[in-house]
């Protein structure tokens, strides 16, 4: 099992932040995911025109730097299909990304749960579709090996050992750990990745065909296998084994052991 905590639907309502509450009198308001982190999004307005997700991280939490996000799906949405932004603002108490509500569902919604087979196949025809729209050359954002690996010594430099490490990186040592990471592998093909492309973070419509991607805030240019290594392997964590080969086959491409390990060990320890 990965070390990085697990993202999940919340299975009860959770408290509303008064900023969030503000943003919404008297409409609904409920928690529909809680990334790895803290983070919670919510649904407002749910069924109506107005409907609108609002994802809200509290002051300390990692990963809130929702301007960057919302620079993000400014320039992804000017190509590809993800949620317009309506306010991005921050007070005391957290800061948050207000966006407009989107046609389809998460594919991870109980529904395609039990469909994975439709579901991991809209994740690499989604994902595919997004590599094919995003032109390299003019995107601002890059999501390089050298950009990443930062993220590798800050964790050992606040004390983390290999034995915290889980999908058999406990049996490296820190050294032998980074001698990996700093040697990648030859690039295959640039685009500009999702830079999150696990299955939580593709919408799909009812009869099982992608339609949109949402949680932008990676979006950078990288090697394909950074993004697809990380998507097929998502579908094991939220459908179970036996998926991640339906993922590489509706994206068009085989799958590519040295490249697929590389960018798993990159995004485990990064």
């Amino acid at each position: 099992m990965s070390v990085q905590p697990l993202a999940f639907i919340p299975e009860h309502d959770l408290t509303v932040p008064a900023s969030v509450l503000a943003l919404a009198p008297g409409e609904s308001i409920r928690a529909v995911w809680v990334n790895g982190v803290g983070g919670v999004t919510f649904r407002v307005g749910a069924g109506t025109p107005s409907e609108r997700y609002v994802k809200y991280a509290a002051t300390g939490t990692p990963d809130s730097d929702f301007a960057h996000e919302a620079a993000c799906l400014a320039w992804v949405g000017q190509f590809a299909c993800v949620p317009t932004v309506l306010e991005q603002a921050q007070d005391a108490g957290g800061s948050w990304l207000v966006t407009q509500g989107l046609a389809g569902s998460s594919a991870v919604d109980p529904e395609w749960v039990a469909r994975p087979e439709s579901a991991a196949r809209a994740v690499g025809a989604g994902l595919r579709a997004l590599h094919d729209a995003l032109p390299v050359e003019q995107c601002p954002f890059s999501w390089s090996v050298l950009d990443r690996l930062p993220g590798f010594e800050k964790r050992v430099a606040a004390g983390e050992t290999p034995v915290s490490w889980g999908n058999g990186y406990s049996l490296y040592t820190v050294e032998r750990a980074r001698e990996k990471l700093v040697n990648p592998p030859s690039v295959d093909k640039l685009v500009v990745c999702h830079g999150d492309a696990c299955a939580p973070n593709t919408l799909v419509d009812t009869e099982g065909n992608f339609v949109a991607h949402v949680d932008m805030g990676a979006v950078g240019v990288a090697d394909r296998w950074a993004d697809l290594a990380v998507a097929a392997w998502s579908t094991e964590w939220n459908y179970g084994p036996g998926y991640e080969l339906l993922v590489y086959e509706a994206y068009g491409v085989e799958p590519d052991a040295e490249r697929i390990a590389y960018y798993r060990m990159l995004w485990d320890l990064t």
